[in-house]
This record gives C-alpha cells, structure tokens and sequence, in this order.
C-alpha cells in the first residue's frame, strides 16, 4: 500500500460529491442569488453549485467558509469534508463559476473579483453573520479580495457583515512577487497549447493523467490510482468544463496586477488584529513553496503550519488537513453538533 493513502474509509466519487448539493441561480451581474421567478426573468443568469454540511444553521452560528482549488473546484474538498463528518458546521462549501457542477459560460469574465462576489452573494444568502474561511490554492487571492473589503467597510465607519475572524490559506498565493508556478502548470495551461491539452482532457482519460501527472500536484513518494485519476477527471470535466483549466490559469498574472491589493502584509497590518491568520504549505510543493518563508518574514502574526507531500494536499493528507481545519474552527467557534444542541 503506498504510504500516502488514506485507507480507513472509501474515497467519495464525484458523483456523491454532487449529489450532495444542489444548483441555485445566480445573477453574476448584480451578485444575487435568484429565486427561480426572478432567474428566468434575467437575461445572463447562471446556476452554481454550493455545498452545506455540518449542523444546522442557525442566527447566530460561525460558519466554516470552504473555498476550492483550480483546477478541481469544490470536488478537491471531497475527501476533507468525509472525514470532518457532522462537524465542525456549518460548513458552505463554494463552487466558482466554470467549475464542478456550476455553469461554464463561453466569453466569461473569470477573475478573481467575479468570484469574491459569488461569495458575498452566497453569504447573503444563507444569511452568515460571522464565518472562517479555508482556502486551497487560487481561491487564496478571492479571499485575499474579501478581506480587503471588509476593511475598506470598517475603514469607511461602515459594519462588516458577515465578518471573517479567521483564514486558514493552503498552498495559495499571499505575495504576488513568490510565485513558483513550473512552465507544466499553468504558464503552459494559459498558452495556445494548453488550449490543445484542455480539449484533450475532456475528450480522454489517457490525455488527463498524463498531463495531471506531468503537472506535478504530487509529492515523489504519493501514486494515484487510476480511480482517483478518474474521479478528478470527471470532477474537473463535468458540463464540458476543462476549457475552465485555460480560461482561468491567468490568476497569477492577476495577482501581480493587483499586487498591492492583494498582499498578505499589508492586508494583516490593515486590519490590525481582527482576524486571525493561519498559512499552510506543503513540503514539496513546486508552487507555493516561496509564500511560506515570506509570510514567516512579512505576517509574523500569522501561525504557519507545514504539511508532508506535494501541493494537492486534499488528495494527499486529507486526514491532516481536515484535523488542521477542526482545531481552527474550534478556536474560533465553528460549532460541532454537541456544542450547536447545547
């Protein structure tokens, strides 16, 4: 048996995974969540798919925010949300535009602004008054975004509802200057060529896990099975969605635009406290692994912990991963079901 494996439970297939949500309206335009009336009276609406996990929701709960990578989406969270089980919740898990079971529009605006939207949207929504946030890889940047909105809103005399009070950033980038993407990521997936791969990755399974294996998601010692592979694939291909792999791969070239903005530092000196900041990386991570020494340097504030295996760790130490996310949404009063029924 390979070292890395998770072996005490059956992996969940994406078809579970997306069984166990639903497909709501959403008016990119003006950043609402639909009803079904208005949906059809709205020219551009579209249907995201969203998770909810964990206890039941009430007004006042903390709710657990989790955001996904790219390009796996809300799948890449299957495996930690089998084993954190009934708790901590409630837990939102957000699927973008053009990824998992959400539509893929053709001539979209992918961006990372259009994503902190659907969150907002999606927050409204369920009405979340305060929550902490997980992120895996690019979604970093999205909640990057909605920080800085939340302190623009207090800044302005204004009340940040809902109130993020802590984040918990894995393998994602923090500083636009420490990004290691290697040319099989996503330089080659914005390129003419990745176009080609994309149309590959749809139409085989062959073409997948060579160019997923080629990517380097995964530590030297870690070999997916050919399930696994499979399950990704249809995940990451589901609607005809591989196309999203090259119309998206351009968000660290967004990140250096907004390097400013988006910077961890002066984020956290910003907001002064308010929220609590944990980094995870990961030992052999080709791409992020410049954004751990700089976070240790610019946020020492922050709580950095540091995981075995490549970058995918949802795939990897997803055992680990959901016991980092426990301990962080226990601190910061996510509740379990025993504690939400006291």
């Amino acid at each position: 048996m390979d070292r890395n494996k998770t072996a005490y439970q059956a992996p969940v297939t994406a078809a579970e995974w997306f069984a166990g949500g639903q497909r709501i309206p959403y008016d990119p335009g003006s950043a609402r969540i639909l009803t079904e009336e208005a949906a059809a009276a709205t020219p551009g609406a579209l249907r995201v798919f969203e998770r909810v996990s964990g206890a039941e929701p009430d007004a006042d709960a903390v709710w657990l925010t989790m955001l996904p990578g790219f390009p796996d989406g809300s799948y890449g969270w299957a495996q930690v949300d089998r084993i954190l089980g009934d708790g901590p919740g409630p837990r939102l898990y957000v699927e973008p535009v053009g990824q998992g079971d959400s539509d893929k529009p053709r001539d979209y605006r992918y961006s990372t602004i259009e994503r902190a939207n659907l969150v907002e949207a999606l927050w409204r929504h369920h009405g979340v008054r305060r929550t902490v946030v997980a992120t895996f890889d690019y979604t970093s940047l999205a909640l990057l975004e909605l920080l800085r909105r939340q302190q623009e809103r207090t800044a302005s005399g204004g009340s940040a509802v809902p109130a993020i009070t802590a984040v918990f950033m894995v393998n994602g980038g923090l500083f636009a200057d420490a990004h290691t993407h290697p040319w099989q990521g996503t330089p080659l997936l914005r390129s003419p060529l990745g176009t080609l791969a994309m149309r590959g990755w749809q139409r085989s399974q062959r073409a997948f896990d060579t160019g997923w294996q080629q990517a380097r998601m995964y530590s030297r010692g870690y070999h997916p099975t050919p399930a696994e592979l499979g399950e990704l694939r249809a995940a990451i291909t589901r609607r005809d969605g591989a196309m999203f792999a090259h119309n998206a791969a351009g968000f660290v070239g967004e990140h250096r635009r907004h390097a400013q903005r988006w910077d961890l530092a002066a984020i956290a000196r910003d907001l002064d406290g308010t929220v609590a900041f944990y980094v995870g990386g990961s030992e052999e991570d080709p791409y992020e692994h410049r954004q751990i020494p700089a976070a240790r340097e610019r946020v020492p504030g922050a709580q950095i912990l540091i995981f075995p295996g490549g970058h995918l760790t949802t795939g990897e130490h997803p055992d680990l991963l959901a016991a980092a996310i426990r301990d962080i949404a226990a601190r910061h009063g996510v509740a379990t079901p025993a504690i939400a029924g006291r």
